[in-house]
């Protein structure tokens, strides 16, 4: 028995007094933990993974599955899912938080797994990713040895996060936002549901309400709960939800934007990627929404000058002095101003002819360099400055190219000729390409008439 000042990490309700009244405990929840899924038919969205017939319902109803680790967005559904797993499983299910956890507690918690092995625990560690190497590392023997199911939930990449001998012996399965068909159905739900929901106030909503509720919760089911349960306890019993109590949760909508973090990176890649891809509408959208999210402008200024060169090139060589421009301008300007100079440059990058010729050419000298001999510079390329080099006749023979028409002199600058770079026909450089051909016609000239000389 656990002394008496001490918890018992083994009671379903472990975190709260054992002498406050359940229908108390369950009427001072939130909403959203009141309306949890109590098994995995009840949980909404996420059929990818959940669809019947799919490897994490099979895993679940033969209880034969291990560590899971659960990857997403907040409010997608990681924590219901776990614990509708332990509802079904019949396990025991001990809850932590690795922002307030520490050793301490998790050793006390496993030994206690130990020594009860018949309670077969389920050990949910919200927020994993805050642990760091160390804590980590101490649930691998209880993981190994099958002590305790580990049960994590993340909002960050475990491929960054979670210790690689950690996330080799989970399965991980990656959740997403939910659509806002789902989120609706929960709402009505939760109007209608007397026990857990709000359906004793009686308060009503047409589906255009509940549908733009949705919408502003970006799929977050948890931060829609909240939000319905607020409008409905600030209203008289019986009242409809209308358009403009929703007012104010649109004035005050956050964009979901971690900076730092993965909507960080996946909205930077989806913006280079329609930049890239020509398509201006998508590149402002991605724009807006790192700026809505207080993404620091002077980093989205070096993606597009990076992309200038990357992915631009000399299709367009006015695109590289324009980003550079913007960069300044960002740094002396500031925002809000500066939004306006980074839509500039965006949409000149998304608009502009494309070649990544100068990428191409790059690599390519990096692989020939890496491949093959590294060429000896020629003689004649070679610096004739002082008298050592002088005497050693470096540079004797340079033709200089400003005394040959077109600048071309025939001569070779590397001893064995290297094709690098291959023009496109976008933009300025067709005429790059046009230019390219008529000096190798013009080199070939020069050389078909110095060998007939001889």
């Amino acid at each position: 028995m656990p002394a008496a000042d001490q918890p018992d990490l083994f009671r379903d309700d472990a975190s709260v007094a054992p002498d406050f009244p359940a229908s108390v405990r369950k009427a001072a929840q939130p909403l959203a933990a009141r309306m949890r899924p109590r098994s995995l038919v009840e949980v909404v969205g996420q059929q990818h993974i959940l669809a019947p017939g799919s490897l994490l319902p099979r895993l679940v109803a033969q209880n034969r599955f291990g560590s899971l680790l659960f990857y997403g967005p907040p409010g997608c559904g990681k924590t219901s899912i776990a614990e509708a797993i332990a509802h079904e499983t019949g396990s025991r299910f001990v809850r932590v938080n690795a922002v307030m956890s520490n050793v301490a507690e998790l050793r006390e918690i496993l030994s206690a797994a130990r020594r009860r092995p018949e309670a077969a625990t389920i050990l949910f560690i919200d927020e994993l990713h805050r642990f760091n190497k160390s804590q980590q590392d101490l649930l691998l023997p209880d993981v190994e040895e099958g002590n305790v199911r580990l049960i994590g939930a993340t909002t960050h990449n475990p491929g960054f996060y979670v210790n690689p001998p950690l996330l080799s012996r989970s399965h991980l399965f990656r959740l997403e936002p939910l659509a806002a068909a789902d989120v609706v159905r929960v709402l009505k739900d939760a109007l209608a549901d007397n026990e857990r929901g709000l359906g004793l106030r009686m308060v009503t909503a047409d589906d255009k309400v509940l549908a733009d509720l949705a919408v502003l919760c970006d799929g977050d089911l948890r931060r829609a709960l909240n939000a319905l349960e607020v409008l409905v306890l600030g209203l008289p019993e019986k009242s409809p939800i209308t358009a403009a109590e929703l007012e104010v949760f649109a004035r005050e909508r956050r964009i979901r934007y971690d900076a730092d973090e993965d909507e960080h990176y996946d909205t930077i890649s989806a913006y280079i990627k329609s930049c890239r891809g020509s398509d201006p509408d998508a590149a402002m959208y991605w724009l807006a929404k790192m700026l809505a999210g207080g993404e620091d402008p002077r980093f989205i200024a070096r993606r597009l000058v990076i992309l200038a060169s990357e992915d631009v090139g000399l299709a367009d060589p006015q695109a590289l002095p324009l980003t550079v421009a913007a960069h300044h301008a960002c740094d002396f300007v500031g925002l809000p101003e500066a939004e306006l100079t980074l839509a500039h440059a965006t949409l000149y990058i998304a608009t502009a002819p494309k070649s990544n010729s100068a990428t191409l050419a790059l690599g390519e000298a990096h692989r020939v360099l890496k491949e093959q001999p590294v060429q000896t510079i020629p003689p004649a390329l070679r610096s004739k400055s002082g008298q050592a080099n002088k005497r050693m006749g470096q540079g004797k023979d340079y033709r200089y190219s400003h005394e040959y028409p077109e600048n071309i002199s025939g001569q070779d600058f590397l001893e064995r000729p290297v094709t690098l770079y291959t023009p496109k026909a976008a933009g300025w450089e067709q005429k790059i390409a046009d230019r390219l051909a008529r000096w190798k016609s013009l080199k070939e000239e020069i050389r078909s008439g110095a060998t007939a000389k001889k």
